[in-house]
């Protein structure tokens, strides 16, 4: 069945006024923000005595600094009080911010440009817990990743236009005056539009908010810290604001220095980055398979890495002394693969965070989502203050540019192997993920009968060694998989499913210790909430055929009445991964690259009914006569 476009979001009340109200404060945030850099680095003398190396680090540590003191104050608030009202409160701040930026612009004075761009940060402060709290309570589940994608592409669309336009107009003979009115005109227009936004109940409204800021925000990142799995996304999401600060920084002086142009050269440097952003959020609900799909996570973090170091040498190549504009650039040799990695780098970076804040909002406490934003707006902060220390620290040492960028990408790796390790889920799913966008297509049909919480056992034919990948990338929530001991003593599988919290069986004959700890495992895990898989036929086939259903399943729901599953695994047999005693390069490429498999999942089975004998008719039913 064909789903609506993501975009059709835009055209619903419940979404397009409070898309174009974030739009509009992202757009005027790099609106002035922009105007203040460029004039600050192509005509310093007029304004101040200061480096524009340390100016291009120091303002966006200023613009963050109400994100590490007020964050958590600001979640409160967004957990409170109805999201429309408080947009709109947060538009009227903007407008009078942008009174005072005006007068500033016209007066020829830094300080109150200054205590402008603080003043900006505090508006996003403020609206940054409403933006992600906001979209749980008006979008299914299913519109959530995509939401999140036209959000994310929204924001730095905006970030670009601002960007662009703002370098533009300040470069006019007039350009403080179109500025200082624009800028204006733009927080009026968000008003404007922030009065559509519906109502958004608040789902704390008893909610007694703190007024020690630092408690409250000590108090936010403990809560958050209790649930592992989002605490950890949350740091990941932290870090890509530190990747991306560090880099972006350097853009004017890295236009201006390196590759000798105008502010058109600092402009286009920033298109292409946003424009691969924007790409990259639009194209995860076409990756995801409009679901949750945290495996797009560290095939982000690869790409952040390559094209990161691939920037380095290929800032390396150029060679070219003398000052041109956009076009003149264009025909520069090389600068073609600087901005390739540019743009990779944007759309990796888009399939890195989309995911992440889709995770952070379904995973964490229904009546706790502004204040987890909030925790994550705190941690952004504290991450992207350290870029500027770090960026400031690097230009003392004498790091040039080009090899900020390199220790940058470098370090990314290093993050993200340590985040992995500790949170494996993202691996498993970066596993199936890959599994199933190379070498099958994978079908799903009634996958909708998995819950969306609460304890189930799932049960499936066993066809091949990937059976737990598949199974695992087509559910929406993680599973317990009940495998084979021996598995858990393979090298790299074994940290994987160990890690993940695999529950480890051996037969009577084997271990009856570990069978029976086993069965102790799955009742634990099944009341604690999870979700448990087990293949009942104990063992793969090896003719493509099912085996008998063994006992276990019976002992399972007897301790623990929870509704079980029935699965099949269609198309598989034959393939790479089975028992397959044909030749097997031979059956390898009679498949075909990407041969079709699918996994059916059938209508629940009460625990009263589901002996072994019953589930296995029930699974082989939904198997049919597709091996």
């Amino acid at each position: 069945m064909s789903h609506p476009n993501q975009f059709s979001l835009l055209a619903q009340r419940r979404f397009g006024p409070f898309f174009w109200t974030q739009f509009l404060g992202a757009f005027n945030d790099n609106l002035f923000k922009t105007a203040l850099i460029v004039v600050l680095t192509y005509d310093t003398t007029r304004w101040t005595t200061a480096s524009p190396a340390l100016l291009n680090n120091l303002i966006p540590g200023l613009f963050i600094l109400p994100f590490v003191l007020l964050s958590a104050t600001a979640g409160q608030v967004a957990d409170k009080v109805e999201k429309g009202r408080l947009a709109r409160a947060v538009k009227l701040l903007e407008v009078g911010i942008m009174l005072v930026t005006g007068l500033g612009w016209l007066t020829h004075t830094l300080w109150l440009l200054v205590l402008g761009v603080v003043g900006m940060g505090l508006h996003s402060t403020l609206f940054g817990p409403v933006k992600y709290a906001y979209l749980p309570q008006h979008l299914k589940s299913e519109e959530l990743v995509g939401g999140n994608g036209v959000i994310e592409m929204g924001t730095f669309v905006g970030i670009l236009l601002g960007e662009i336009i703002g370098a533009v107009l300040v470069a006019q003979p007039s350009g403080v005056v179109l500025i200082a009115s624009g800028t204006l005109a733009v927080a009026v227009l968000g008003l404007a539009t922030s009065w559509r936004i519906p109502s958004s109940p608040a789902p704390a409204p008893e909610l007694k908010i703190s007024g020690n800021f630092l408690a409250e925000s000590w108090r936010n990142l403990s809560y958050s810290r209790q649930n592992r799995t989002v605490f950890l996304s949350m740091l990941g999401n932290s870090w890509f604001w530190f990747y991306g600060a560090l880099v972006l920084s350097q853009f004017p002086v890295f236009a201006k220095d390196y590759l000798h142009g105008d502010h058109s050269v600092f402009v286009l440097l920033l298109t292409v980055f946003s424009l691969g952003i924007g790409a990259g959020s639009l194209l995860c609900e076409k990756l995801s398979g409009r679901k949750v799909e945290i495996g797009l996570v560290p095939f982000g973090s690869i790409g952040l890495s390559l094209f990161g170091i691939d920037l380095y040498f290929a800032s390396l190549g150029y060679s070219n002394s003398a000052t041109v504009g956009a076009a003149g650039l264009l025909a520069q040799p090389g600068v073609l693969r600087i901005l390739a990695d540019l743009l990779l780098l944007g759309v990796f970076g888009g399939f890195y965070i989309v995911p992440l804040f889709a995770l952070i909002q379904t995973r964490c406490d229904p009546k706790h989502v502004a204040r987890t934003i909030a925790g994550t707006n705190i941690l952004n902060a504290l991450f992207m203050v350290a870029a500027a220390g770090v960026a400031i620290l690097m230009i003392k040492n004498g790091f040039t540019i080009p090899e900020m960028f390199l220790a940058t990408a470098l370090m990314n790796a290093v993050v993200a192997l340590y985040i992995f390790s500790l949170v494996p889920e993202f691996l498993m799913r970066f596993l199936a993920w890959l599994l199933i966008h190379t070498i099958h297509r994978v079908r799903t049909v009634g996958v909708d009968s998995i819950p969306d919480s609460g304890p189930a056992v799932l049960v499936c034919n066993h066809v091949s060694y990937v059976d737990a990948i598949v199974i695992g990338a087509a559910s929406p929530r993680p599973i317990r998989f009940v495998m084979d001991h021996r598995i858990f003593k393979t090298p790299f599988l074994g940290w994987i499913f160990r890690t993940a919290k695999a529950i480890p069986i051996a037969s009577a004959k084997e271990d009856p210790w570990l069978m029976e700890k086993a069965f102790v495992d799955i009742a634990q895990a099944l009341h604690e909430g999870d979700l448990v898989c087990i293949f009942p036929e104990g063992k793969l086939t090896g003719n493509g055929e099912m085996n008998e259903f063994r006992g276990g399943i019976a002992k399972i729901v007897e301790r623990s009445k929870v509704p079980v599953i029935p699965m099949a695994l269609r198309g598989l047999w034959g393939s790479l991964f089975t028992r397959d005693k044909t030749n097997v390069f031979e059956r390898s490429f009679s498949r075909g690259l990407r041969s079709e498999l699918a996994l059916e999942v059938g209508a629940p089975v009460p625990p009263q009914c589901a002996t072994p004998e019953y589930l296995y008719e029930q699974v082989l039913a939904l198997r049919g006569d597709w091996r």
